[in-house]
Order: C-alpha cells, then sequence, then structure tokens
C-alpha cells in the first residue's frame, strides 16, 4: 500500500510535479483527429496532464496546441477565430501564430506596433497521425523525440481502428486496472 505521499507523487502530473515532467518528454495521445472539425473551424477545449488548452486544426491541416487565454485581456481563445494559419482573440482581434508569436493587432496604429514582443504563455508541438492527435509539452520543443513506435503511428490509416475513452482516474488507476 502507498503512502498518501507517495501515492501524490506517483499519480499528479502537472507542469511543477516530477511525473508531469516525465511525461511531458514522451508524445502523448489527446484526441482522435475526428474531434477536430475542418481547417480553420473552431477550437476544442482539451485538459493535458492538467492544463487547459486550445486545440485547433490549421488552414494547411496542420494542428496547434495552445495555452487558452490572449495575453492581452485574459479573453478565452476558444471563442476565438481560427483563421489563416492563427488564431484571432474574439476581443481585440489580435491573432496568434501555432507558436505562439502575435502576428497581427489590428486596433494598434503601426507606429505603436508591439506585436514581435507579444506571446500567448504556451504553445506545444501537436502532430496527426493515423486518426491520433498527439502531442509533445516536453522541452525540446524545436527537436522532440520521434512518435513512439505502435502500430496505429506506423500503419497506414485505413489499416488502422481506433477508438478512445476517457476515464475518470488518474494514469496509474489506469494502467493497473
Amino acid at each position: 500500500m502507498l503512502s498518501e505521499e507517495d501515492n501524490v507523487l506517483l499519480t499528479r502530473t502537472g507542469p511543477a510535479t516530477p511525473m508531469g515532467q516525465l511525461f511531458r518528454r514522451f508524445w502523448q495521445p489527446v484526441a482522435l483527429s475526428r474531434q477536430l472539425p475542418e481547417p480553420d473551424g473552431p477550437p476544442i477545449r482539451v485538459t493535458v496532464m492538467g492544463e487547459d488548452l486550445r486545440l485547433m486544426r490549421m488552414t494547411d491541416g496542420t494542428v496547434a496546441l495552445v495555452s487558452p487565454r490572449c495575453p492581452h485581456r485574459g479573453a478565452d481563445l476558444f471563442y476565438g477565430r481560427n483563421e489563416a494559419n492563427g488564431i484571432r482573440c474574439v476581443y481585440h482581434g489580435w491573432k496568434f501564430d501555432v507558436n505562439g508569436q502575435c502576428v497581427d493587432m489590428p486596433s494598434v496604429a503601426p507606429s505603436q506596433c508591439f506585436k514581435d514582443k507579444v506571446k500567448v504563455a504556451a504553445t506545444y508541438k501537436a502532430v496527426d497521425r493515423n486518426g491520433i492527435v498527439w502531442v509533445y509539452m516536453g522541452p525540446r520543443q524545436d527537436d522532440p523525440p520521434p512518435l513512439p513506435m505502435f502500430e496505429a503511428t506506423m500503419l497506414d490509416e485505413e489499416d488502422v481502428e481506433l477508438f478512445f475513452m476517457q476515464r475518470r482516474c488518474n494514469w496509474l488507476q489506469a494502467l493497473e486496472g
């Protein structure tokens, strides 16, 4: 039987926890591809290892995972407009690319524009492979490890049948069960 302290140590996966830091060094499946609408469709809400995030399919078909709040006034990007490979905040119209960099500030005069200094709090690498959206949240964002070598990532999409189950438990309980 684990002590309460050991149980907390092993099961908590938030960003500042030991298991959270470990899990973030590996690709994690976070959604089925079919859960994301068409390119430039609205973002969906996802919670990954205790972080509230927004997942969307960009104009070019790639997927992006970003922090939920605009850094300007904190508006939820869930209500933003996904357009031209970026998300535009519903509040003042600021637009952010897949790396979280502000690329457009329509309500700011060009002489006062400071978009190069503004970013969303976090963005993570996301890949859509064979019907699964995978996310890498670790420290090597520019050079993440390869996707895991599961049949679902190696076979052609038509040869893979997937289903997703969401459980109300921590990762260790799911593994034991």
